[in-house]
């Protein structure tokens, strides 16, 4: 019971501060999972499922609102739906301390999109252009999503914005190929077995009652540059925890 009220405060949490930035929180919540107890290889699965869950909702609403550019999100939402179950296949032949090894990497790359990454101006580039850099990230984000069992969003946001895109437009974008490339990662790790239904149930709950409130604030109520700041340090902190856990055990 401990289990599932300290999850599901976490899921409500960092799925409406995640919401706000178009991103799913599995990057955060398989590591917080796997601290409380759950076994990695069911925590994987859960997270990207929660990243449907949670990002749903908060896309309905980013499309409501005009925030999604389908002509660019297209090509990456392809080819990270084609992608994700490679690298969900290919996380139960994978040492557990390489993967945690490779989420503390990915969430100090991501802290550092947060926190150190200035936000480009708005401008146009070429079709070419866009569907080159579509494919690849798509291809990239997708692999690696699969693999650690999160999303891929903070390997496409900054795509998105480099291509010039308003970063609340990037921002529901990534939203909507998230859903589709944690769904097709879930799927893969799903077919291996062992999800227990009712911990599933109740975090995904409160992943759709919070990211609803936080694609909410993020249109109407919040600053983005506070909300990158705040989400930056949190991923430095998580990974500086998983690192100091591997140096530990040897």
């Amino acid at each position: 019971m401990a289990l599932y009220l300290a999850s599901a405060i976490i899921v409500l949490v960092f799925s409406g501060l995640m919401a706000m930035a178009g991103l799913g929180a599995a990057f955060l919540f398989v590591p917080m999972f796997y601290y409380l107890g759950v076994p990695l290889a069911e925590a994987t699965p859960t997270a990207l499922l929660l990243n449907v869950v949670s990002l749903l909702f908060a896309t309905i609403s980013y499309w409501r609102g005009g925030l999604i550019n389908w002509r660019v999100g297209l090509p990456v939402l392809i080819m990270a739906v084609l992608a994700a179950p490679l690298g969900a296949r290919l996380t139960s032949v994978v040492d557990q301390r390489l993967l945690l090894g490779l989420f503390a990497a990915f969430l100090i790359f991501a802290g550092a999109m947060m926190l150190l990454r200035p936000q480009p101006r708005p401008h146009t580039v070429s079709r070419p252009v866009e569907v080159g850099a579509g494919v690849a990230v798509g291809g990239v984000a997708g692999f690696l999503g699969g693999l650690l069992g999160v999303g891929g969003g903070n390997f496409i946001l900054p795509v998105l914005n480099g291509l010039g895109l308003d970063p609340k437009v990037a921002a529901g974008t990534t939203a909507l190929v998230v859903i589709f490339s944690s769904l097709s990662g879930f799927l893969g790790h799903a077919a291996l077995g062992g999800l227990d239904p009712r911990f599933l149930g109740i975090t995904a709950l409160m992943a759709a009652i919070g990211s609803l409130s936080g694609a909410y604030l993020m249109q109407h109520r919040l600053s983005g540059a506070q909300l990158k700041r705040i989400i930056g340090v949190l991923l430095w902190v998580i990974a500086a925890k998983i690192i100091w856990d591997l140096i530990a055990a040897f």
